[in-house]
């Protein structure tokens, strides 16, 4: 990669914006109000963009959205005209080193526990007294916050995969990567190079938190030389993050290497499930590692309220509870959803993405007592069920709108379930092939279930 391109030299250039989504638009809506001379190209035809790239390419840079291909044909003439290719999260890095170069930056990756894990960050920024925010692959874009808030001290990044393989300038004060399982894989081409991808947040930062329950994490890092802090729900050893009964404590930036800070306990974490404590102690890390005070870490974690459509309680009816976890769309996060009851009725389907439903069936099935499948790749999860669990019922559901499909899902649950269960949307897929994102998905799942139940 070329060296680092300063501010001026793009504003004063002619830039290709590749990508009119939000991530573009962000860039777009920088550039122009900067006189930056700009053309937006994108697959998808709309006012003032042009779907293909001149015969002559005369650009100097391109801003290119995460979700293009590496390989895209559009990218690699690109490439080979010599263009220089950058991500939004580098221009947002530019624009900082020129404009607050003392602002400080932390980021964190996964499969799942992203959004909740930085918006802990935010959290703590705020019990802290400190001006920083999240954004990313949440909320606003990087450069949107940075245009929009030139002044804040820090940014939590979450970061996806496609971001982080498209970046090479941005440096973090802390990296956090909380786990790696299957997903993408229709991107990266293979789950190798998905997790390499994540890994490579390590190259951007001389301290990261990683998640020691997870091997993939453990095994990739080993070659890295740069300070690592483990956290898990073991009692943590000198360095690490951990539980000890049902306290949150930190042995990596307290006083001495043999002293043990508390930094939260069990009942500030809500909903404290497994997953969700490993979440709080990935936030935990990075602020740690930016100077937070443990009582500030404790007060941010302690007052955070995660988002609609993660392990959400909707309703509890004749001893049957109904939660919306649509926001889980791999099997890795169907699983942590799964395991947090013990007999489901579970809702599941969309697009798998290229992930095998296999495991997660297998490994889940004495907690499902039925399944409701929808969605484009349905098949691979009945599969499994025909292959690692054939007793356990599932139906199929089909419908010409989304409103209604939701509406047959929750009267073919409720017949299913019983006393004791808990009805679960947790699809392990995407959902752009019946709703519009994952939102849309569990907002009609909320809505069904209070309009059968009349609350």
């Amino acid at each position: 990669m070329s060296a680092m391109p300063t501010l001026e030299s793009i504003l004063a250039s002619r830039v290709a914006v590749i990508g009119a989504g939000v991530t573009g638009r962000s860039v777009i809506n920088f550039l122009v109000a900067e006189g930056c001379e700009c053309t937006v190209f994108d697959e998808k035809a709309s006012d003032g963009v042009l779907t293909e790239l001149p015969e002559r390419i005369d650009f100097d840079f391109a801003i290119i959205s995460p979700g293009w291909r590496l390989n895209h044909p559009m990218i690699e003439r690109l490439r080979s005209a010599g263009v220089s290719l950058i991500s939004e999260i580098d221009l947002g890095w530019i624009i900082k080193c020129a404009r607050n170069p003392e602002q400080r930056w932390v980021a964190l990756t996964g499969t799942n526990g992203k959004t909740t894990t930085v918006q802990m960050v935010e959290s703590i920024f705020s019990a802290a007294e400190l001006s920083g925010k999240a954004c990313g692959n949440v909320g606003n874009s990087v450069v949107e916050t940075l245009q929009s808030d030139p002044h804040l001290e820090y940014l939590a990044l979450e970061l996806s995969s496609f971001q982080i393989e498209w970046s090479h300038f941005a440096q973090f004060e802390a990296v956090a990567i909380l786990n790696i399982a299957e997903d993408h894989i229709d991107w990266h081409g293979s789950f190798d190079a998905y997790a390499n991808a994540k890994m490579k947040l390590l190259s951007r930062s001389k301290v990261a938190i990683l998640n020691q329950l997870d091997t993939e994490i453990v095994n990739r890092s080993t070659s890295w030389n740069g300070k690592k802090v483990f956290f898990s729900l073991d009692t943590p050893r000198p360095g690490e993050l951990g539980l000890v009964e049902n306290l949150l404590v930190d042995r990596a930036f307290s006083a001495t290497a043999e002293s043990a800070e508390l930094f939260a306990e069990l009942t500030d974490i809500v909903p404290t499930v497994p997953h969700n404590v490993l979440n709080a102690m990935g936030a935990a890390g990075l602020a740690l590692a930016l100077g937070i005070s443990h009582e500030a870490v404790k007060n941010g974690l302690s007052t955070f309220k995660v988002d609609h459509h993660r392990l959400e309680r909707l309703l509890e009816r004749d001893g049957i509870i109904w939660v919306n976890d649509s926001k889980a769309t791999n099997p890795h996060a169907a699983r942590a959803a799964l395991s947090s009851a013990e007999s489901v009725v579970w809702i599941a389907g969309g697009l798998a993405k290229g992930a095998s439903m296999d495991e997660l069936v297998s490994a889940m099935s004495p907690r499902i007592r039925a399944a409701i499948l929808i969605g484009q790749d349905r098949e691979l999860i009945a599969t499994a069920f025909d292959r690692f669990a054939p007793k356990v019922p599932y139906r199929r559901i089909d419908a010409d709108t989304a409103e209604e499909l939701m509406r047959l899902v929750v009267d073919a649950a409720a017949e299913f379930a019983v006393s004791g269960d808990t009805v679960l949307l947790a699809p392990a897929c995407a959902s752009m092939d019946q709703f519009t994102s994952y939102a849309h998905r569990g907002n009609l799942f909320r809505e069904a279930v209070r309009s059968k139940f009349g609350e």
